[in-house]
């Protein structure tokens, strides 16, 4: 990777960063109700979205609206032998999977144990999994929203309209710019038809949504998603355009743009390392080369219209979001790059992360920095001038401690039962990597893979029970991984909103400052990453010192 390979990747900091003010902006003016259009705001009023909600009811409308998109995409997914616009005349996908996609779809997750194009029809693809990645989506956003209100408030215990909050994301901010950068990628060749496939329009969403589903197998590193360099690029600002923009979006509507900008630099410190590190792991050779005397860097599993510089950027924005859209096969990396795409989401998917999960995931996160540090100068800590309690800091660990401890006893149940580890293809390191790797996607919504953890073959295969426990278990994983911190965050919010705010002074610990940034990065690091130390060091580190050794 040459100077092009660098200045790709600092035109694309450059890039995301001028972008994430003019987007923040627009999408607070829309949630301020400053935005409007008339049949839209009639239909929200219809949806009954001019009812104010305290957290317990924005949460029922929450899980009752994810609940009817669920039922409704499985029923899709069983009865999709008799849909139309089934040209190759694909049957209906067995239980396990369809529980499986379906869990994956509702939660924004987007894993998938099937190959789009051999298993989902046109009709599949379009009215479920596209749907869904516009209705994901917005739930994910409009919880954001919420939290962002309650820390905003300073009186009285709404937090909004769930439904008036999640159509104004679908109607103002996803449809619009799906709608003309779906358009931008058919130009550049990414295909859109009954025939061949309507890929574009699910290309853009999901992107731009962090769902990351691909139509082809292959997902982005197929041609007919992802055609040209010039398409690669977009799809990779969409995919860290509305999670970088929600930063700026806090920060106006807390009335402070710079604890948005402190957000976003914390998010920028992190994902900015990590693409470094990757790059430099991706550009040297392998072991495997140096064998056979080869020389150069690693360009195995990865496109040559990429190259190591895309690729590399790839795997850290995709994987920095909740998205797990590849553009290269992300067991090719190297011990050392393989192992920084899986540190980035067991942060629990706070470096931008998914749309409205990741912020929301990293105020989390900022709580727990103000109680630390009030803790070690003797103050009660507050956040943007509330009070932070016990039952903030309670709900708080729950939310951000909760979900590691899912995805590791979720990998150590697959490897220690006779039925989890007929999922596992390779052995040592590297099948232990494929596991944790498996339920750390599941578990904290991302979606991407290495290759070789299975959960789909067909039902005449021997070892069906032990797929579908794959399937069942990795379909948990993704609903607790969703909502348990879900929950969380509008329980937080709820004990939030109506606290009164006191004034700043000369002991208050700023929140908007270089410092708070530094004591956010650090909090992220410690909590998230030491959890899976261990974990770590049994699979992607020892591989990587097996590389450097032998």
């Amino acid at each position: 990777m040459g100077a092009a390979g660098w200045i790709e990747i600092a035109l694309y900091v450059a890039i995301l960063t001028a972008i994430t003010p003019l987007l923040g902006g627009y999408m607070a003016r829309v949630f301020r109700g400053e935005l409007g259009i008339g049949i839209v705001d009639r239909a929200i009023v219809a949806l009954g979205g001019d009812r104010e909600q305290d957290w317990k009811a924005y949460a029922r409308s929450v899980l009752v609206f994810s609940a009817v998109f669920f039922g409704l995409l499985y029923l899709i997914l069983r009865t999709q032998g008799i849909h139309p616009w089934n040209p190759k005349h694909l049957d209906s996908a067995p239980y396990d999977v369809a529980f499986n996609t379906t869990s994956s779809f509702v939660t924004n997750t987007n894993w998938q144990f099937y190959a789009g194009e051999t298993t989902m029809s046109n009709f599949s693809q379009m009215a479920g999994l596209a749907v869904q990645n516009f209705v994901s989506a917005a739930v994910g956003l409009a919880v954001a929203i919420a939290f962002i209100r309650a820390l905003a408030s300073r009186s009285g215990r709404s937090l909004g309209n769930f439904y008036s909050d999640a159509v104004k994301a679908l109607v103002y901010v996803l449809l619009p710019i799906s709608v003309v950068v779906g358009l931008v990628l058919v130009s550049q060749g990414v295909i859109q038809s009954l025939t061949a496939g309507p890929v574009a329009s699910q290309e853009v969403i999901k992107e731009l949504g962090t769902n990351g589903g691909g139509f082809f197998n292959v997902n982005s590193a197929h041609p007919f998603e992802n055609p040209t360099w010039l398409s690669n690029f977009v799809e990779m600002l969409l995919i860290l355009a509305i999670p970088a923009a929600l930063t700026s979006t806090y920060g106006r509507m807390v009335g402070n743009r710079r604890q948005g900008w402190a957000i976003y630099g914390a998010m920028l410190s992190l994902f900015v390392v990590a693409v470094i590190v990757v790059a430099i792991a991706e550009n040297s050779s392998t072991p495997a080369m140096d064998a056979a005397g080869v020389a150069g860097f690693n360009m195995e599993g990865k496109e040559q219209r990429f190259g190591v510089a895309s690729t590399a950027l790839w795997v850290v924005v995709t994987t920095a979001a909740s998205c797990g859209a590849v553009n290269g096969a992300m067991e090719s990396l190297t011990g050392l790059g393989g192992a920084v795409p899986m540190a980035q989401m067991q942060t629990g998917e706070v470096i931008f992360g998914g749309v409205g999960s990741g912020l929301y995931g990293m105020l989390m996160f900022a709580i727990l920095g103000v109680f630390i540090s009030g803790l070690m100068v003797g103050r009660t800590p507050e956040f943007l001038g509330k009070k932070i309690e016990a039952r903030e800091v309670k709900l708080t660990v729950f939310g951000t401690i909760g979900v590691p401890m899912l995805v590791l006893v979720s990998s150590a149940i697959a490897v220690a039962s006779t039925y989890g580890q007929r999922s596992i293809y390779n052995s040592g390191p590297n099948g232990w990597s494929e596991t944790l790797y498996a339920y750390t996607s599941q578990g904290n919504n991302n979606g991407s893979a290495f290759a070789g953890y299975t959960g789909f073959v067909q039902p005449a295969d021997a070892e069906q029970f032990g797929i579908t426990f794959a399937n069942v278990l990795g379909g948990l994983a993704m609903l607790g991984g969703r909502f348990l911190p879900l929950l969380a965050v509008l329980a937080i919010a709820g004990s939030l909103v109506n606290k009164r705010v006191a004034p700043a002074g000369a002991g208050t610990f700023r929140t908007d400052s270089p410092t708070f940034v530094v004591v956010l990065v650090g909090i992220v690091l410690i909590v998230a990453l030491l959890t899976f130390v261990p974990a770590l060091l049994l699979g992607p580190i020892v591989q990587g010192l097996t590389d450097q050794l032998f």
